[in-house]
């Protein structure tokens, strides 16, 4: 039988959805959805119907609408974001609401009522560019709407959108003094999936140019860039974009207020690493990308056992020009803490780059040796001791060298020794968090989790695994809370942080959301995630997806059973695992 035709149009495509949704949530539930529903009635649905549009889609934080043209959605966008303040203007310790809008311009497939297909993913990703309160849209929707609406529309630059494999070019439109939005949105006021951290200085440090002209030299401008971004993330007055954002620029030629316009930052590091011998040079120059001028600037030519005083040196300055409020013991957290010894250091940058690799027996593997002669050359370094013990849980995760209980307690040795070594050490309490929950000891679990936080408020790393304890611990919310700064920290996050976020949306349960992440997971990675997508298919009434999906499961990993699927999996709601248990049965996966 011929395939079925797909059926398809152009069309104007507005996504919406509320800033902040999750915290709003988490203080008042009830008067939040009462507030939105009110929203909804007075303002939102009678706009979008004198615009022609058509809802497609409303989920619990936003809303997607189909228009016949760019000039109807945009104009429709313009006249709920300069009322919405007025019908909703918070007071009584609540916030306002407000919302996000991305417009786009694009071919679309339509099935059973739905929309898909590019032109909804780019609007999609706009929105979430879009500042507070703001409209922003795709170039094609500019096209059409230029000199057609009441607003200038100010270019807002080339965006590297989440799965989204090309460039787009944004435009902002200027609401004025009649908007909620800024007349002019910064990158000093990057767009925050949880509390607004626009107060905050935001910095990325790129990866420092390599100038020795040996490539065994990049693991050490890694390593040196790498220390700094910890340092800096220990500080709870700075927004640092993590590592495995600001590492995608490593090698290319890029226009640093490019770089901070993509990742939502204000200021830029960037430098370079010359190693000749016993000798080291080291540039470093911040940049404001507001207007691209230079706030600092600096050479180092030293000997190369002075290159951990640098560091400090470079930190000390940066929150100084940056005026970071240092709160108590943040002062003593600026100091270098990996190791003194520069030969452990150098084993140390060497682990590092399998340690970045994608968690596998082959990739991440070589970092232990490493990482072992690092830690024979400077017993007393707490940080080598954490990340050694990390090592040693992930074999106890997936059973690679020892036994799972030798692999346990050799994690909880390094872990407590690091502990012992610095017990400010936010990775050690990482570690610990981990071997805790492996242990099913879920509530000192949580506490180190938490602890790993605290100390270091602005580490991706630290938020993502502390939202993998939480949700395994029976803290679901507060696991969506950690997942969505992870990605606020990290514009250009990995694909496993989808599968954590599909995961906590799923605990805490918001379905659609929770399929929708797992299917950008399985996108992004083929093949990722489809356990948890067949779960979560089935509990959104969805079993024939389910089937299909556990069918191509079966088909990537023929020995798959229910049984060995159990063995990987710790939470603490064994109620919620036996519901598991039954989906994927449903679903037809064999037990085993």
């Amino acid at each position: 039988m011929a395939e079925e035709r797909l059926h398809r149009r152009l069309a104007a495509i507005l996504a919406a959805d509320v800033v902040g949704y999750s915290r709003l949530m988490g203080i008042d539930e009830a008067g939040t959805l009462a507030r939105l529903k009110a929203l909804r009635r007075d303002l939102i649905d009678p706009q979008i119907a004198a615009h022609s549009g058509r809802i497609v889609k409303l989920m619990g934080d936003g809303v997607l609408v189909e228009f016949g043209s760019a000039v109807d959605a945009v104009a429709c966008a313009i006249e709920i974001q300069k009322h919405v303040r007025e019908r909703d203007p918070g007071g009584a310790g609540a916030d306002p609401i407000q919302f996000r809008i991305g417009i786009n311009v694009g071919d679309i497939i339509i099935e059973d009522g739905d929309i898909f297909g590019d032109g909804v993913n780019i609007a999609a990703r706009i929105e979430s560019v879009a500042a507070p309160g703001g409209v922003s849209l795709s170039e094609d929707a500019w096209r059409q709407v230029q000199g057609k609406v009441p607003a200038k529309l100010v270019d807002d630059g080339e965006h590297s959108l989440k799965n989204i494999a090309h460039l787009v070019r944004v435009y902002r439109v200027e609401l004025g003094s009649e908007g909620t939005a800024p007349p002019a949105a910064t990158a000093s006021q990057p767009v925050a999936t949880v509390s607004s951290v626009a107060a905050k200085p935001s910095i990325a440090v790129l990866p420092f140019q390599n100038m020795s002209g040996d490539p065994e030299q990049d693991y050490f401008c890694d390593g040196l860039v790498e220390d700094i971004i910890t340092t800096l993330s220990k500080l709870s007055g700075l927004q640092v974009i993590a590592r495995n954002s600001s590492f995608v620029y490593k090698g290319r030629s890029v226009d640093v207020r490019d770089a901070a316009k993509q990742l939502g930052v204000r200021y830029v590091l960037e430098g370079s690493v010359r190693k000749s011998g016993n000798r080291i040079r080291i540039t470093a120059q911040l940049i404001d990308a507001k207007d691209g001028a230079h706030l600092w600037a600096e050479r180092y030519d030293r000997a190369i056992d002075d290159i951990f005083a640098i560091q400090d040196e470079i930190t000390l300055v940066l929150a100084t020009e940056l005026q970071v409020k240092l709160i108590e013991g943040e002062q003593a957290r600026l100091r270098y803490t990996t190791t003194t010894n520069v030969e452990a250091w150098t084993y140390w940058v060497q682990g590092l780059s399998h340690f970045r690799q994608p968690v596998t027996k082959e990739k991440f593997g070589p970092a232990r040796p490493c990482l072992e002669k690092a830690l024979a050359l400077d017993p007393t370094s707490a940080p080598l001791n954490a990340m050694l013990g990390f090592v040693h849980y992930v074999d106890a995760r997936f059973g690679w060298w020892d036994d799972r209980k030798t692999a346990l307690g050799k994690a909880r040795a390094y872990a407590d020794r690091a502990l012992e070594l610095d017990p400010e050490n936010a990775d050690a309490y990482t570690t610990s968090s981990l071997v805790f929950m492996l242990r099913e000891r879920y509530d000192e679990a949580v506490v180190d989790a938490r602890k790993a936080v605290q100390l270091a408020p602005g580490s991706a790393d630290a938020a993502t695994f502390a939202c993998f304890v939480l949700a395994s611990s029976g803290y679901p919310e507060e696991a969506l809370a950690q997942i969505e700064r992870a990605m606020n920290l990290s514009p250009n996050y990995p694909a496993n942080y989808l599968g954590h976020l599909g995961n906590a949306y799923r605990l805490t349960g918001k379905i659609e959301e929770a399929v929708t992440a797992f299917k950008a997971y399985d996108a992004r990675s083929p093949g990722s995630g489809l356990t948890d997508l067949v779960i979560a298919y089935m509990e959104n009434s969805q079993p024939d997806e389910a089937k299909q999906t556990a069918k191509r499961l079966l088909a990537a990993r023929r020995d798959f059973t229910i049984t060995s699927w159990l063995k990987t999996q710790f939470r603490r709601d064994a109620v919620r695992l036996e519901a598991d248990t039954a989906a994927l049965r449903a679903a037809g996966l064999p037990m085993g």
